[in-house]
């Protein structure tokens, strides 16, 4: 038997139980992890909240988990027990102390990357990975301006942004969340709880906005965002929690583009693409997670309290 979160009726963050459950057994093409580190998504709080029903309960949630592989299941090839890896899709749920994935969606974990650095990969990095190279076909030396750059998105596209040549404007709500977002190597930071840090945006990029804006909240933003993005640039809308009003018109003498992004819709192939694609910068350091906290398993009702307040500096993990 083995330790997990369990959700057995949606509601607040104590809907997650500690529950004792049993070991599961990877099944073809499958292996399962013997859990070091789990990754805490946004999107968890909302699927424990019940905004998906058809999750049948009792649930596990979650995506992204690290450890080492303990057992391979028939048919996998390329794995074996005792291999680090970090999982972007897991079968059985990822708060746990073990978990099962298939063989496809489990990516080696690099030898300087800590199990907490590797549950920190999955969602927040294939995200930030799809919305400027998949999604906003970003190209060298453009602007790009990322909101809330200080959370666990946030910063991988900073990281991302300068791996790929980009110059970044990021924005935090907190001085902390400021010098995080610097010293992941933006090239100009803004406050955005201080009036007219948005005409700071027009002036840093010489009058021109910037050719891409990475919006993580769309409610509040977006209508800003259609007078600030440059002609012919992307808003990669990834995070809204609710409806905003806008003037088309903006757009239309921009011939700007608004483009939804939810990973999950990513094809098969695309998933892979971009793993393949963070993997070198994974493996030089390029590209390296920041944890701001950790839980224990136990505290994963505090995990998701903590992970959607204000004010974000780094990734949230859970240590089973």
């Amino acid at each position: 038997m083995m330790n997990a979160l369990c959700v057995h009726a949606f509601g607040g963050p104590d809907a997650l139980q500690l529950t004792q459950s049993p070991i599961p057994s990877p099944g073809p093409g499958e292996v399962r992890l013997k859990v070091e580190a789990v990754g805490i998504n946004p999107v968890e709080t909302y699927q424990r909240a019940g905004s998906i029903p058809s999750l049948p309960l009792p649930w596990t949630p979650g995506t992204d988990a690290a450890g080492t592989i303990d057992a391979v299941g028939p048919g996998v090839e390329g794995w074996r027990p005792g291999d680090r890896a970090y999982t972007s899709a897991t079968i059985t749920g990822a708060y746990a102390e073990w978990t099962v994935a298939a063989a496809a969606t489990t990516h080696p974990l690099p030898a300087g990357l800590t199990a907490a650095e590797g549950a920190a990969i999955g969602i927040p990095y294939a995200t930030a990975w799809r919305a400027l190279v998949q999604r906003a076909s970003a190209q060298p030396g453009e602007w790009v301006l990322i909101h809330g750059a200080s959370g666990g998105v946030g910063l991988a596209a900073v990281q991302i942004a300068r791996h790929l040549g980009l110059r970044t404007i990021g924005t935090a709500g907190t001085p902390r969340g400021a010098e995080l977002v610097q010293a992941q190597g933006a090239d100009h930071v803004l406050n955005h709880s201080q009036p007219g840090y948005l005409e700071e945006i027009t002036a840093l990029t010489h009058g021109t906005g910037p050719a891409i804006i990475l919006e993580m909240l769309a409610n509040v933003n977006l209508a800003h965002d259609t007078q600030l993005i440059a002609p012919r640039g992307r808003i990669i809308v990834i995070g809204c929690r609710g409806p905003i009003e806008i003037n088309a018109r903006h757009l239309m003498v921009r011939e700007a583009d608004v483009r939804g992004l939810l990973l999950f819709n990513a094809t098969a192939s695309e998933r892979q693409a971009i793993h393949d694609a963070l993997a070198p910068g994974l493996a030089t350091g390029a590209l390296r997670p920041v944890i701001s906290q950790s839980f224990p398993l136990a505290a994963g009702p505090a995990a998701h309290t903590a992970v959607m307040q204000p004010g974000a500096a780094g990734k949230i993990v859970l240590i089973p």
